[in-house]
């Protein structure tokens, strides 16, 4: 064809196109604002190698020029995130069943989840409900929880141990601490997952399996450009997702296999079973929306064990580090901590902080509350989507988008706190301002480190009891001070969860006491 004929061809095509949308725009409402985006690609911005290292920045220069709800498009998929507090309240809130489905997996990642068969991943919907009312019911209701308090006490213990062993063995008494308490919460959550205390290589066998895998997730992030072929161009990367998915499999299997048994042995028994686990709970499920009521099958199996300590471990391992950062740097907050639980159970104390004295203990809470807010370990919350294409504030929210709500820039407010980047616990004090402010967000938000809704992060009482229990304990045990000549770099550095760049380092002593 002639290249003048064929340019004139295009010309009339689009100039007939834009005729068509002046006389005849379309009904349908349009997606939020954003920049540009073309086929196949989407924005051109994620040319640049500096906004994939920097999403969130990226997303703040966005807000500025587009407004609280904007959307970006990842190759073919539409993604929008919404930064007001408001805005976010009315979709999890007020809007809470529409907004409350997931996004579909990409088809090149549905084995990680095992076609979203998980809490965090399945659908808006009866397995959902099954799952996460499993979960509440039988692990996180408080009666439940306090079963475990001896095994709280026990971790505790390997904790202290191992942080006192560290502070010895270092010629400045220098200790970073990240790696001991990491390894202090796969301690408890197999405990809870698997209803035995599993001997030092077995937690770290885990701990590996988990970390390998949430640090590679990240990597699969290219499978969302046309996954037909990246799968293929990327095959290393693919093959190693299998292979981390086949190890979780190998470690979990035989302590799934082992309560399977010791179910069986019970129930031919007649005898009365007590046993409290995580796993004993998944072995009771019946999946009656399939195949008429099957059981779940081992893979299922493992990848809700999986997600059992990914939601558990790395959260409250990175909110601890923040939080013992704060008060390294902030020593009058350390010191009036230490005063609180002196007045709650004498100067002399007993061996430890209990459980029960942790609801009289105010600061204790606020000190939680505030390095939740200022430093919540998740930036954003699990994405969300819409169960059928909605309006929204103007805009149309197509069904299976991916929408995105910043946890951090809501929580850093300054129209709602007063030098929201500084850390004050006193602000959640009487008179403080922030004090009664509901963390579950059900009348307003001002923080929502857990999310909001009807997706709210199931285990958000185990996470603040665990914070509680840990800070107090930690203060209480020993002091916590910065190495000489060093300030805390409370630099940030995206992982699974936003995490310290710089790993907090602080020289520990034992406190002495008559």
């Amino acid at each position: 064809m002639d290249p003048w004929l064929l340019l004139l061809l295009l010309l009339s095509f689009f100039f007939a196109a834009a005729l068509a949308h002046l006389f005849f725009p379309s009904k349908r409402k349009p997606l939020p604002p954003g920049p540009p985006a073309v086929p196949i690609i989407g924005n051109l911005l994620w040319l640049r190698r500096s906004v994939a290292s920097d999403i969130e920045q990226l997303i703040k220069d966005l807000y500025a020029k587009y407004g609280p709800i904007i959307t970006l498009r990842i190759g073919s998929r539409i993604v929008i995130f919404i930064s007001d507090r408001f805005l976010a309240h009315k979709a999890l809130v007020e809007n809470g069943a529409a907004f409350s489905d997931r996004p579909p997996p990409l088809p090149a990642t549905r084995f990680l989840n095992r076609n979203q068969h998980s809490i965090s991943s399945a659908s808006y919907g009866p397995l959902w409900r099954l799952f996460r009312r499993n979960l509440a019911a039988n692990i996180l209701h408080p009666a439940k929880i306090r079963l475990f308090a001896p095994g709280r006490e026990w971790v505790l213990g390997i904790l202290l141990r191992d942080l006192r062993s560290k502070s010895q063995e270092s010629p400045d008494g220098g200790v970073v601490p990240m790696e001991s308490f990491k390894f202090a919460m796969f301690c408890l959550l197999s405990l809870m997952c698997f209803g035995e205390k599993l001997d030092q290589k077995a937690i770290r066998e885990i701990k590996e399996s988990i970390t390998d895998s949430i640090l590679h997730f990240r990597k699969l992030n290219v499978f969302s450009f046309v996954p037909r072929i990246t799968k293929y161009v990327f095959r290393r990367r693919w093959k190693t997702a299998l292979a981390l998915r086949q190890r979780q499999k190998d470690l979990y299997a035989p302590f799934i296999r082992a309560r399977r048994e010791q179910k069986d042995m019970e129930n031919s028994a007649e005898g009365e079973r007590f046993v409290h686990s995580y796993i004993d709970s998944l072995l009771d499920i019946k999946l009656a929306e399939e195949d008429g009521g099957r059981a779940l099958t081992e893979d299922e199996m493992v990848v809700l064990c999986s997600e059992f300590f990914t939601g558990g471990t790395d959260t409250t391992a990175t909110a601890l580090e923040w939080i013992m950062a704060e008060l390294v740097k902030h020593q009058g907050v350390q010191g009036k901590l230490l005063e609180e639980m002196e007045e709650v159970v004498g100067q002399k104390g007993r061996d430890g902080i209990k459980e029960e004295d942790l609801q009289r203990m105010p600061y204790l809470k606020a000190v939680i509350m505030e390095g939740l807010r200022l430093h919540p370990p998740g930036h954003f919350v699990v994405p969300h989507s819409v169960t059928e294409e909605v309006e929204f504030e103007g805009y149309r929210i197509p069904k299976n988008a991916s929408i995105n709500f910043l946890v951090a820039q809501i929580g850093w407010d300054g129209t709602v706190w007063e030098e929201p980047k500084e850390f004050m616990p006193e602000r959640f004090m009487a008179g403080g301002g922030g004090e009664g402010v509901d963390i579950t967000g059900s009348k307003e938000i001002k923080m929502m480190p857990f999310g909001v809704g009807r997706r709210i992060c199931p285990g958000l009482g185990l996470a603040m009891l665990h914070l509680e229990y840990f800070v107090a304990n930690l203060v209480w045990e020993l002091k916590w001070e910065a190495m000489e000549g060093e300030e805390i770099d409370f630099t940030e550095k995206p992982q699974f969860t936003v995490v310290m760049k710089n790993s907090l380092k602080a020289r520990i002593s034992t406190r002495g006491r008559p």
